[in-house]
């Protein structure tokens, strides 16, 4: 059994470690909010721009002279997967999903007898995947978004993604990431970068036919031309903007129960402690009174 001392340096302990997590928890909380606003704020322009391109895409279906990022490469061997986590930890299971989801992904594709290559973003991706499949990894990226997350970092990623779709070093281009819903729950998601794929609905029907028939100057395929590479930065910059919001709602959620956990076990070991200390005493006593009555 532990002696007075060592229940007394424990509590210290987690006393400070629980201080820790209180203000990492709070220190989230406040960067959860501005980038849940800025996450949500660049959503109505990606989704715009999505809806657009498909319309112009659906004109383009079929056509031998659609632009590359459209029709693809006429091949689905090669998949590079685009994997968004964290530079650090403390983040409950944010990194641990997507890490799980690529290995999945992996397995799967494999199966199917194609080619899987991999580019990481983040210092956790690549850690983790360096271990098992290094020999996948194209690229590293770490330290993005920091101190804030700009377009320009996206857009720095889209052109080597164009660069290598350029030199025919995969046909199709998937991301991986954690779409942000609310602080608690964050959703693994993938969706398609190149070609482009325009986003499945039920009601494509009855949404074309209330958009109506526009005539476009220049014509599709030159505005696709100039536009495609253009979304591919917006749906990376949108991605990765989600990402962030997802890991400090996962950080404060993660802080938030380390608080909890912390002063339970407090509380626990204080009333050990007391139930210690009051056999001491009563030992003592014994002791005390004992001598006594023997002389």
């Amino acid at each position: 059994m532990a002696t007075l001392k060592e229940l007394r340096n424990r509590i210290r302990s987690i006393r400070s470690t629980q201080k820790i997590t209180s203000a990492q928890k709070m220190v989230a909380a406040s960067r959860l909010r501005r980038a849940q606003e800025q996450a949500e704020a660049a959503r109505p322009y990606a989704q715009r721009m999505e809806r657009m391109l498909s319309s112009l895409a659906a004109s383009l279906k079929g056509q031998t002279n659609a632009a590359p990022l459209l029709a693809g490469t006429g091949s689905d061997q090669v998949h590079l997967l685009l994997v968004a986590t964290s530079d650090r930890g403390l983040a409950g299971g944010f990194n641990a999903s997507i890490i799980r989801e690529t290995r999945r992904t992996i397995r799967q594709l494999e199966s199917q007898g194609k080619t899987v290559k991999l580019v990481t973003l983040g210092r956790k991706a690549r850690d983790a995947l360096r271990r098992d499949q290094g020999k996948r990894i194209m690229e590293s990226r770490i330290e993005i978004g920091r101190p804030r997350l700009r377009f320009e970092e996206a857009q720095a990623i889209a052109q080597a993604l164009l660069a290598l779709y350029a030199d025919k070093q995969f046909d199709v281009c998937t991301i991986v990431y954690n779409h942000f819903r609310s602080a608690i729950s964050q959703i693994v998601t993938k969706q398609q970068l190149i070609p482009f794929s325009p986003p499945e609905s039920a009601n494509d029907n009855a949404e074309a036919a209330s958009r109506g028939v526009y005539d476009f100057e220049p014509e599709d395929g030159q505005i696709l031309n100039e536009l495609l590479p253009r979304n591919l930065a917006v749906q990376i910059y949108t991605a990765l903007l989600d990402s962030v919001a997802s890991e400090w709602g996962a950080r404060m959620t993660a802080m938030d129960n380390a608080t909890r956990n912390a002063g339970d076990i407090i509380n626990t070991l204080n009333i050990t402690y007391n139930r210690s200390r009051q056999a001491a005493i009563t030992k003592e006593l014994i002791e005390i009174i004992s001598g006594a009555e023997a002389l």
